[in-house]
């Protein structure tokens, strides 16, 4: 699969973007490719070329509460979920 045709951001492929009322970033320098966000979530994340997460123009779908579980399941914290305030939601 061609990651690039089914990112949400071509420009910023692991985010920031807002996905229902949570802004989605993934640290692509903490992200290790460990893939339990995309186990747990894939309808939001893929692994790149370079085995980091992308967000894929599917995540619009998912509920805030799946984008939090796949952001606790994360073993380095490299998701980043804030509310369009800009008040961190997760990691605190």
């Amino acid at each position: 699969m061609n990651m690039n045709e089914n990112v949400k951001d071509k420009n910023r492929p692991s985010g920031p973007i807002k996905i229902g009322e949570v802004i989605v970033e993934v640290d692509r320098d903490l992200c290790i490719g460990a893939g339990t966000c995309v186990a747990l979530a894939p309808r939001v994340f893929a692994l790149d070329q370079d085995g980091k997460s992308v967000i894929l123009d599917t995540a619009d779908s998912e509920l805030e509460q799946t984008l939090l579980e796949a952001a606790r399941s994360c073993p380095v914290a490299a998701i980043i979920l804030k509310k369009k305030s800009g008040e961190k939601i997760f990691p605190q």
